[in-house]
């Protein structure tokens, strides 16, 4: 059997690391040809120099000056050089040019789609205009152009595989019935560190207690979305678009232990549940091996030792991210990608202590009410706005929420 051939945008990150782990699992399996980070360059030259992939991609031109010196990749105008043990060294690239390189590049079957933000949509598109398979970790790229990438896609054949344990775990609980026959889908969330808390409780939260998420190990930002429930928000989104399913077919619902990753209910009133246990490797593994399921060697989930299982509302009144969610779907063109960039933003400045944790919905739903969405965009209005909700959110920001938005206590 030819070994799958693999790209990694982001492999720096929590994804790209956790995919690297699972590959390593199964030698001769996996060929990694195309490795792509930000800003992480030592990093990234350690997974090189394991990993041996063709071509290597960073943010800077000087990251990828110093990436070509450490790994003895070729000159701009020499013969190709080799490494220390003899093996031809990467292609090195960097910025937009780079990443495109490598969702593009003639000998990858399957993208994995992890940068974080609105940097990861060009070359996702890229990937799926090219047909290629895509294991999707980067929300933005179905929150902000969803349209745009499910029309591609059929378009070129491409398939586009969630990663995120949510829509994960919807894709192998759809694979029970056919499409006709789903009555609803359930996203599952842990509640973040706040779960319980009413609204009148929760002022003064400090970026520490927001970034003490109780079940999964994630990045600084997406902790902080769990713990808005803006992740619920976006994933709102995003099943809309992976599964054609209207938004009122889609619910959430707390479940603290997050062992449950999401449920499908049938027409008849049966409910499919995907469970595991709280390890990004196993949804990774999933969409890697997809339409197999290998024999795995990662933990396994015991249930006797995970007790019981609990379900919960979500409260709207404390977290209204979620409900923003909908509203930007419900809107629809330009408004998710205005959505999810007003909430980059809000999060930053809540990282970096310029607002608090109940100012975040306020600065998105103060944004998203300046907004006028266009019905039908092209990538290039997708990213207007996404420019567009970040000025004016770092405007909101300068000036001050208006009073009737500000909701922290």
């Amino acid at each position: 059997m030819e070994p799958k051939r693999i790209a990694i945008l982001g492999s720096t990150g929590s994804i790209g690391r956790s995919t690297l782990d699972v590959i390593e699992r199964f030698p001769g399996r996996f060929q990694v040809v195309a490795l792509a980070a930000r800003s992480n360059l030592e990093a990234l030259a350690e997974q090189a120099r394991r990993f041996r992939p063709a071509l290597v991609a960073i943010g800077s031109e000087a990251d990828a000056a110093r990436l070509r010196h450490d790994l003895g990749s070729p000159s701009a105008w020499g013969a190709p050089a080799t490494s220390a043990r003899g093996q031809e060294a990467p292609e090195v690239l960097h910025g937009e040019e780079g990443l495109l390189a490598c969702a593009s590049h003639s000998e990858v079957d399957l993208v994995v789609a992890a940068i974080v933000g609105a940097a990861g949509l060009a070359p996702v598109y890229e990937a799926v205009r090219r047909g290629r398979v895509v294991a999707l970790a980067n929300k933005e790229a179905l929150v902000a152009a969803g349209p745009l990438m499910t029309a591609k896609a059929r378009e070129t054949g491409s398939i586009l595989l969630p990663v995120d344990s949510e829509h994960n775990a919807l894709h192998q609980c759809l694979r029970a019935g056919a499409p006709a026959e789903v009555a609803r889908l359930i996203l599952t969330a842990s509640g973040g560190p706040f779960f319980g808390r009413a609204a009148g409780d929760l002022g003064g939260i400090t970026v520490e207690e927001a970034l003490n998420h109780p079940t999964w190990q994630m990045g600084r930002k997406i902790t902080i979305d769990s713990a808005t429930l803006m992740n619920k928000g976006l994933e709102v989104i995003e099943a809309h678009h992976l599964f054609n399913v209207p938004p009122d077919r889609i619910e959430v619902v707390i479940h603290p232990q997050s062992i449950v990753h999401s449920m499908v209910e049938f027409v008849d009133g049966s409910i499919i549940c995907q469970m595991s246990r709280t390890d990004m490797r196993h949804p990774i593994l999933y969409a890697l091996t997809w339409p197999e399921r290998w024999i795995s060697p990662l933990p396994r989930l015991d249930l006797l030792e995970a007790g019981g299982l609990s379900f919960h509302p979500p409260d709207g009144a404390a977290f209204r991210c979620l409900h923003l969610g909908y509203e930007a779907l419900r809107a629809g063109g330009t408004m998710p990608a205005v959505l999810n960039a007003a909430n980059e933003v809000a999060v930053a400045a809540f990282l970096d202590r310029r607002v608090g944790f109940f100012d975040i919905p306020g600065v998105i739903e103060t944004v998203m009410s300046r907004h006028a969405p266009e019905a039908d965009p092209t990538l290039e209005g997708v990213l207007a706005a996404d420019t567009w909700a970040r000025t004016e959110a770092q405007e909101v920001l300068l000036r001050g929420l208006p009073a009737f938005r500000r909701t922290s206590t």
